[in-house]
């Protein structure tokens, strides 16, 4: 039973940690936040095993978190107001061309970022050519282009 509640309390605290951290891109990612991902991820082992290493006691553990992922599914299909705590909403860091710089502030998305994604989806190389853009829940910019 202890394995069980080691998993959920870890569950728990990584989702509280990753939501409140914000939504980066995955491209924004820098040599020292992966890092830092294996430094969570070897303090979260420790943490989810303490001191039993057998192989029940990892089987408990996975089947732990992925059931609390698949509830948390769950929860946030059932309820709408779970899923904006657990997942946020999209964040519109450009509205017809002009930049939110609160926005882009609390993201930790620079303009630059949003000029890559830019050139990269559509080709486009300045601001003004851009109608949208938006911070996905997932992490990724979406970027729509004006009308020309």
């Amino acid at each position: 039973m202890e394995s069980v509640l080691r998993g959920l309390a870890v569950y728990v605290v990584l989702l509280v940690v990753t939501r409140l951290s914000g939504r980066r891109t995955m491209a924004q990612i820098t040599p020292f936040d992966f890092v830092l991902l294996l430094i969570v991820a070897e303090t979260t082992q420790q943490a989810l095993l303490g001191f039993d290493y057998s192989i029940t006691n990892a089987v408990i553990v996975i089947v732990t978190l992925f059931g609390s992922d698949i509830a948390f599914s769950y929860i946030k299909q059932l309820s709408p107001r779970s899923a904006y705590l657990l997942n946020g909403v999209p964040t519109v860091l450009i509205s017809r061309g002009e930049p939110d710089f609160a926005a882009l502030r609390r993201a930790r998305v620079s303009l630059d970022d949003v000029l890559e994604s830019a050139r990269q989806q559509h080709g486009l190389g300045r601001l003004d050519e851009v109608e949208f853009a938006v911070l996905e829940i997932g992490g990724n910019l979406s970027i729509i282009p004006r009308k020309r």
